[in-house]
């Protein structure tokens, strides 16, 4: 059943890409392979594979894909959930500072409820958003946002950008395509051992051991 738009869960952390990538990186390169042509292997994942990654995170595996565009590289800690069990991923460009957005929804599009749907991070609640035919495709608007809807059987897959020529976003819908081996361990991290646990929870480095918890954030003074 096709279900109505959901709130994203994971679209704030996507704000923060450029300044995540740029801790550290001195160059832009590519994090998981890239695909048909990209000179790494395009054998297709595993299918069981793929569902024991996807099934920690609560995506569906048939909603996995991955696209290419010279000059933007999957940021892999934008990937997660969207609304009940899609997925979504962002790839960056360092060179332009802008990203496009990848997300594959159970959702459905006709000229009634387009409107209704947000492009990216925009506002559809205005009705700001313009949808017109691109062959089988939506080719979206919305403010400085702007993509394409690819319709599948029973979910779309969204590509959508700020500041991004259209005919890359174009380019990178029609590269769109189902995880290979290479992609998939760039993509997601392997699942868990079957009957791993984790006995203790995960401690941050920043929270004093006593007092009221509260992070600590002085700066070391020699000689103090």
């Amino acid at each position: 059943m096709i279900r109505a738009w959901r709130t994203v869960r994971v679209l704030p952390p996507l704000l923060l890409l450029p300044a995540l990538l740029l801790t550290g990186c001195g160059t832009e390169k590519a994090s998981a392979g890239t695909g048909p042509g990209g000179g790494t292997s395009t054998a297709a994942a595993d299918p069981a594979e793929l569902a024991s990654r996807t099934k920690a995170l609560g995506i569906a595996p048939e909603l996995v894909y991955v696209t290419q565009s010279p000059g933007y590289t999957l940021a892999p800690q934008s990937v997660g959930v969207s609304g009940d069990d899609g997925f979504l991923a962002a790839y960056w460009s360092q060179r332009t500072g802008t990203q496009i957005e990848l997300r594959v929804d159970r959702v459905t599009f006709t000229p009634g409820t387009c409107a209704q749907q947000p492009v990216g991070g925009s506002d559809a609640s205005d009705g700001r958003t313009k949808c017109t035919r691109d062959g089988d495709d939506w080719y979206r608007t919305a403010g400085t946002w702007h993509g394409y809807a690819v319709p599948k059987q029973g979910y779309t897959i969204l590509l959508s950008g700020s500041g991004v020529p259209r005919e890359t976003l174009r380019k990178a819908a029609l590269a769109v395509h189902r995880p290979s081996v290479a992609e998939l361990d760039g993509l997601l991290p392997p699942a868990p051992a079957p009957g791993a646990t984790s006995s203790e929870p995960v401690r941050r480095g920043d929270l004093p051991s006593n007092g009221d918890g509260a992070p600590d954030n002085s700066v070391p003074c020699e000689g103090c």
